[in-house]
């Protein structure tokens, strides 16, 4: 399929496809007339990124698993592999942001709170 059926299957745009392709993300051939030619998988695979980021992950991060993810014989598993992973990635964070939120509450009830008091380390 040509990119501009494969923009308006996905609701993604034309600038967009190209550059998942200029990112390994997705792959087309070139016909003659030097039209790209997405295969038909292309729209599970354009789908399957962008429901990827919505859920937080990074274009780097998909394009490091999506081939094992597209390869693997059973996919589910693999997936709710990397949905865990997220998920414990994302609890580091929260974790981390609480524990700069007290810090920062600290130092707001400080005279001076750049200089004095000390910050754990982290």
């Amino acid at each position: 399929m040509r990119i501009g059926h494969l923009a308006a299957a996905t609701g993604v745009s034309r600038d967009t496809l190209r550059f998942y392709e200029d990112q390994g993300l997705i792959r087309s051939r070139r016909l003659e007339n030097g039209y790209r030619d997405y295969p038909d998988e292309a729209r599970l695979l354009v789908d399957y990124i962008r429901t990827a980021q919505k859920l937080g992950f990074t274009l780097a991060e998909i394009g490091n698993r999506l081939p094992a993810v597209w390869h693997a014989a059973e996919p589910g598993p693999a997936i709710r592999q990397l949905l865990t992973e997220k998920l414990h990635d994302i609890d580091a964070r929260i974790d981390g942001l609480r524990a700069l939120r007290e810090q920062l509450a600290l130092r707001v009830k400080l005279d001076c709170p750049l200089v004095n008091g000390t910050l754990a380390p982290s």
